[in-house]
């Protein structure tokens, strides 16, 4: 039969020598050696063991890759044993590769260790050619007295995929000659070409090669394997792989196998076909039969969407015997993976095939259900789960979404790909898309159906809106991957991309530059923007909607018990950084236990206060200073008693005032202007003077390294003693209250130990006379911020008389990195994200070997002065999932982040004490 392709006695494993071994048949893998195999490899490997029905091949190593990718040239033993296992493939097939009577032939296939959905290239019906294709036509006729057109459709498929993969050829020329073929012949559908006008296409498709790379398409196999082998391992630096892997934090290094894999044909007729199933739907996590499929095609037609597939529910009814086969593997390699899987299949002919199996994308819904139920299910333990599900995906949940009773006008109803609401101007390529964005438009990328060329676009759009393709084509697997709303397949929008826009089924024109809403969760499309209404998860964080609550299929409840046992499993405390009782409440609710950083100088940003500081930088004399600072006393006073009512029984670190002065006076400029008209008029006025003075006096080039912090307390006489007798009275009336105030002092911008023991000297005398004069005991501990270099450097001096450090890492960033973040944000990161430099800013995400390192230093140094210090960070990075593992393992007690980040960071903190523990035990 032509579609027996497995032996039925599999080889034995072959011994590995002390020689590198740089290709491994798939009977010698396992899923386990994903480093080595790439997971396709590895999985199709596994799938062997398995006994399920694989096509036999080999898989190169992403160790050849490496030594290809390093030296410009594949290793000088590979093409040996390529030869070897070829020849050992086609004995067990029965055929030679390309034979012009009897072709044996192979598909050649990336995959990265890590799934990289359509990044990298991929050739099927490498063999084919000029002398060959009439034998394959022999072959396919041999079951049923036809085969003409396959053979010519898969010649026709090869030169394609070839000329645009391998030889650069610009893949439109393919597409549009062949969109010429099918005006011709008075159709939409490829289907609808016979074997001539295949035959025709292919001479078409050959001189396009020719014109356009100096050079016949190649007729020797294996030429044509070796040069797509290459391919291959070109394509993992290609500018569009580089890029996925930056926006997945994907290591460049890792390298990429390539699977050669005996072909089967999905496009053989009605009753062949191929498809993309998965155990679960990958967008809601609810169990169930998803996937698509597609008669007579080959696998390439349904992940690319260029046309509109079936349900697989729908194969059922085509071929049952496939189906229940189909289901029954499913269900074993879901219960083996223990875990959502993706699996790419083929029908030959009524037999099934499996060409692809992995543990498949999700969105941040599916991720948390899913992991759920395989708890309850016993494929899994609640440690497991959480490790299943990240902080971003918790993120991701807690994003508003639209509101069901909005009146916007609905357009089109497409598949809910990848959920989310997402709002924008269409756009109808990637570049422009990529344009607008960096001009701060929020944009939705509009393609009848997108590719990796795409991705560019995919990235800076809040949403991707296809008018073909399913749940497994390439927008919906790339944009699930990301976490990006995508609705696909929204067949009723006619999408012209030259005239930039889209008609609706009833005529409505919707042109570039429009505003239109998409439902990710839905798959509807609006016209105008649809407003939007508080996630359920946030509602659950916020106490409003009861964990029960079934609204979103059980999502909220996923999240609660992900959730508590994170809580359970967590070494790291979560603080909030609030400066208010409305943002400090909101925090405890989201499960803060405490303010890390309470920001001081935020208080003071009111019109009326901002006029006393005035008074406060003016006065010249100590009565004028004592004044001010004895009105702004009762203020700070008045703040810090709403403050610790809000976190009762928690601690609170008050951070002193921080910030430059001239950020309390007028804009020099401004203020120049108006001193200089009423001048003019003769009219001056005594006090704008004086303040026109002032900012001269206080103007520094660069204020963020000026005038503040420490220094502030040190030069203003009883500018920092007024803050501490504010926290400490108001600490003092909670108490006799019958409250439980926590404060702690926090000195910023520390450099020396000189300047926090005078500081400290002063706090203590201040809490001194206010424990005397209230008669209430005050414990309030003192401490520093670490965030200068020479703070980190010294800190086991500093340590000697901080009680407890807290890492500011925003300025520990700016200061190591020599960055003013304001600046080079908007200046060049963008050019250093792009060329590699960041794979992530590292005021996102902690520079381990920079930063990091300092922060190691100074919790080894600050310990061994003090064995009972207390660490915590309070920058930006105390939210941020990647810096929670590394604040984790440096030994700090808590992190501290903005209130909407803290289910974000106890998750992740959750997950950080059981990956910690995986390790140890290893």
């Amino acid at each position: 039969m032509f579609s027996d392709v497995r032996a039925t006695v599999r080889q034995e494993n072959r011994p590995v020598s002390a020689e590198q071994k740089f290709v491994y048949d798939f009977t010698e893998g396992n899923k386990d050696l994903k480093d080595l195999l790439g997971g396709k490899g590895a999985n199709l490997a596994e799938m062997t063991n398995l006994g399920l029905p694989v096509p036999p091949g080999f898989t190169i190593t992403t160790e050849a890759c490496k030594v290809y990718l390093d030296t410009g040239a594949e290793p000088a033993a590979l093409r040996a044993e390529v030869s070897a296992h070829l020849d050992a493939l086609e004995q067990q097939m029965g055929r030679r590769l390309g034979d012009a009577a009897d072709p044996l032939l192979v598909s050649v296939r990336s995959g990265a260790k890590f799934s990289m959905p359509g990044m990298m290239d991929t050739v099927l019906n490498i063999g084919l050619s000029d002398a060959s294709v009439g034998g394959l036509a022999a072959q396919a006729a041999a079951a049923d007295g036809s085969g003409d057109r396959f053979a010519w459709d898969s010649y026709r498929r090869l030169i394609q995929m070839f000329g645009k993969t391998v030889l650069g050829v610009e893949g439109d020329l393919f597409e549009e000659a062949l969109e010429r073929a099918k005006q011709a012949k008075g159709t939409s559908d490829d289907l609808d070409l016979d074997a001539a006008d295949l035959k025709a296409i292919v001479e078409e498709f050959k001189g396009i090669v020719r014109d356009h790379t100096g050079r016949d398409f190649p007729q020797d196999p294996r030429e044509q394997m070796d040069l797509a082998v290459h391919a291959v391992f070109d394509s993992w630096n290609s500018d569009r792989a580089k890029l996925y892997r930056r926006q997945e934090r994907i290591p460049g290094e890792l390298a990429t196998a390539v699977n050669i894999c005996s072909m089967v044909f999905g496009n053989l007729g009605a009753d062949s076909g191929t498809g993309v199933a998965f155990t679960r739907d990958p967008a809601s996590g609810h169990a169930g039969v998803y996937g698509d499929y597609l008669q007579n095609a080959q696998g390439e037609d349904v992940v690319a969407g260029i046309r509109n597939t079936m349900q697989l529910a729908e194969l059922e009814g085509l071929d049952k015997t496939s189906y229940d086969r189909l289901m029954t593997i499913m269900e074993t390699l879901e219960n083996h993976y223990r875990d959502l899987c993706d699996i790419e299949f083929t029908i030959e002919r009524g037999k099934l095939w499996m060409l692809q199996t992995r543990v498949g994308k999700r969105t941040a819904a599916a991720a948390f259900r899913i992991a759920v139920q395989l708890v309850d299910q016993g494929l899994i333990d609640l440690d497991e789960a959480l490790h299943r599900v990240n902080g971003a995906q918790l993120a991701q949940l807690m994003f508003p979404r639209f509101d069901e009773a909005t009146k916007a006008e609905r357009v089109a109803w497409g598949i809910a790909a990848s959920p989310g609401a997402a709002v924008g101007k269409a756009v109808f390529d990637s570049y422009t898309a990529v344009k607008w964005s960096r001009s701060g438009e929020q944009v939705i990328l509009v393609r009848r159906e997108t590719n990796p060329d795409d991705l560019d676009g995919m990235i800076a759009a809040e949403g991707i809106l296809t008018s073909r393709g399913g749940k497994t084509s390439h927008a919906a697997v790339v944009a699930r991957g990301m976490g990006k709303t995508c609705v696909c397949g929204a067949e009723e929008l006619e999408v012209d991309t030259k005239k930039r826009r889209f008609t609706t089924a009833d005529g409505k024109v919707v042109e570039e530059g429009d505003l239109i809403s998409i439902d990710g969760s839905t798959g509807k499309v609006y016209l105008g923007e649809v407003p939007v209404v508080p996630s359920p998860v946030v509602e659950y964080f916020e106490g409003t909607l009861h964990a029960g609550a079934d609204e979103q299929g059980g999502l909220v409840q996923a999240v609660h018990r992900l959730m508590a046992h994170a809580d359970i499993r967590r070494r790291l405390r979560v603080r909030a950084n609030a400066d208010n009782a409305d943002d400090a409440n909101r925090a405890r609710r989201f499960g803060a236990q405490g303010i890390g950083l309470c920001r001081t100088e935020h208080m003071f940003l009111g019109e009326e206060r901002r006029r006393e500081v005035e008074q406060l930088i003016l006065a010249d004399n100590d009565k004028d200073r004592d004044t001010a600072l004895a009105t702004l006393m009762p203020l700070q006073k008045g703040d810090f008693v709403e403050l610790f009512q809000a976190m009762d029984g928690l601690p609170v670190t008050v951070r002193l005032l921080d910030p430059p002065l001239h950020e309390f006076l007028p804009d020099i400029t401004e203020l120049s202007v108006r001193v200089a008209l009423a001048e003019a008029r003769k009219d001056p006025n005594e006090n704008d003077l004086r303040l026109l003075q002032a900012v001269h006096k206080l103007h520094e080039q660069n204020p963020m390294l000026g005038l503040r912090g420490v220094r502030l307390g040190l030069v203003i006489p009883g500018l920092f003693g007024m803050q501490v007798r504010a926290i400490a009275e108001a600490a003092a009336e909670r108490r006799l209250g019958g409250g439980d105030p926590r404060p702690e002092v926090m000195i910023p911008l520390v450099g020396t130990v000189q300047e926090l023991e005078i500081v400290r000297d002063e706090c203590e005398l201040v809490l001194a006379e206010v424990a005397a004069a209230t008669g209430v005991k005050l414990d309030i501990k003192l401490g520093t911020m670490i965030e200068l270099p020479r703070a980190a450097l010294t800190a086991g001096q500093i340590a000697e008389a901080a009680e407890f450090f807290s890492f500011g890492t925003n300025d520990l960033t700016q200061t190591v990195w020599g960055f003013s973040r304001d600046d080079v944000e908007a200046s060049f990161f963008t050019a250093y994200l792009e060329k590699g430099i960041f794979g992530v800013s590292p005021f996102e995400t902690i520079d381990r070997d920079g930063v990091g390192a300092l922060v190691e230093h100074a919790v080894r140094e600050g310990r061994k002065t003090r064995p009972d210090l207390k660490l915590g960070v309070c920058g930006e990075h105390g939210g941020d999932p990647d810096s929670v593992h590394f604040f984790h393992r440096a030994g700090l007690d808590y992190v501290s982040c903005s209130p909407f980040r803290i289910p974000v960071a106890r998750l992740e903190a959750g997950r950080a004490a059981i990956e910690t523990a995986g390790s140890d035990s290893r």
